[in-house]
């Protein structure tokens, strides 16, 4: 990402999915979208095992690192940490509203201290030379989304902010679950039309509820004149990772690295086995993949038999292998069928 530019499809950073063995997986299916690391809060990152919680692969490029936290100084030495363990973008997370980051103060509470969010960006930018970004909500409960949402980007514009991606509803941080937060507050896509119409040089990419490419695709078309840069995707994409293959050709017109899931899941396995010798059960990695081939023929058993074998000790590839097999015997059985039949 240059300044003033940002990436037309993003997979969204996603707590407790996106970790790196994930984020390898959603790059053998598009090498144009940007991945996003789990956020990550700026003092586990200055005290904790950085190895374990910034480790990436260098297949992973384009790929961000979002923050949590709320003091400045903090959030600049993560950065600067983060930037040092490679990463493209560092990018604050201004909307997860969990207990969590509530109990810290961070996340979407700090929808409504805009000043300090310009704080953090600013101490940010002094001391990393990659991109800083700001992932945010339209407002916290009651909050006029006009208000609030100009208001944050006003400061965080003059703060030097690269880019901006806006999670289009707001968040209830009191009578709403985090799983409720991403579903129940109303979508208002023309919100985030409108603040890109008052400030046309800001990147502003758009994020919550879109499910399909075709929808994704949509976001990127004008409206009444106003034409946002990129469109960022999340749980559709994590549990129907087949779209990613289109992303490459629908998106950015290049062919797409992969001509199926099976391709997908084959490149899957070297991988696999290099963790494994580095002592990662094979369950942290087939776990991403139980979701795969949903609607085809053999899906369950290939989630099955990951389910059963892949948390056994010692287990192995094969069990992948194995895995694939089942969809392969039932693709076959149902074209043997539909044969028969004719």
């Amino acid at each position: 990402m240059k300044k003033n530019q940002i990436d037309k499809f993003a997979i969204a950073p996603m707590m407790d999915w996106t970790d790196r063995h994930c984020r390898f997986f959603h790059r053998l299916m598009t090498r144009r979208a940007r991945l996003y690391t789990e956020m990550v809060t700026a003092g586990a990152v200055i005290h904790g095992d950085r190895q374990r919680l910034l480790g990436r692969s260098a297949e992973e490029h384009p790929v961000a690192l979002q923050l949590g936290g709320a003091d400045p100084a903090a959030l600049a030495e993560a950065a600067r940490i983060g930037e040092g363990f490679g990463y493209d973008e560092i990018n604050l997370n201004v909307g997860c509203p969990s207990d969590r980051v509530q109990g810290g103060q961070f996340g979407a509470c700090l929808m409504a201290t805009p000043a300090l969010v310009a704080d953090c960006v600013a101490a940010m930018k002094a001391v990393v030379s990659v991109p800083v970004t700001v992932k945010c909500r339209i407002g916290i409960d009651d909050q006029d989304p006009e208000e609030s949402l100009d208001r944050l980007a006003d400061a965080v514009v003059a703060a030097g902010v690269d880019a901006l991606t806006v999670h289009a509803r707001k968040a209830w941080l009191k009578g709403l679950s985090p799983r409720e937060n991403r579903e129940i507050p109303p979508l208002d896509y023309d919100r985030v039309f409108r603040l890109k119409a008052r400030l046309p040089d800001l990147p502003i990419a758009i994020n919550g509820g879109i499910a399909t490419l075709a929808a994704a695709k949509a976001l990127l078309e004008p409206r009444g004149g106003v034409l946002l840069d990129g469109v960022m995707l999340g749980r559709a994409a994590y549990q129907d990772p087949y779209l990613l293959i289109d992303v490459d050709p629908e998106i950015f017109g290049e062919p797409a690295p992969v001509a199926s899931l099976d391709e997908a899941v084959e490149q899957l396995i070297p991988y696999a086995e290099a963790e494994l010798g580095r002592g990662v059960r094979l369950s942290s990695i087939t776990r991403h993949i139980l979701g795969l081939y949903q609607g085809v023929p053999g899906a369950r058993a290939f989630r099955r038999h990951l389910s059963i074998e892949a948390v056994k000790p010692g287990a192995g590839t094969a069990v992948i292998r194995d895995a694939l097999a089942r969809v392969t015997m039932a693709r076959q059985d149902g074209q043997e069928r539909v044969a028969d039949a004719a």
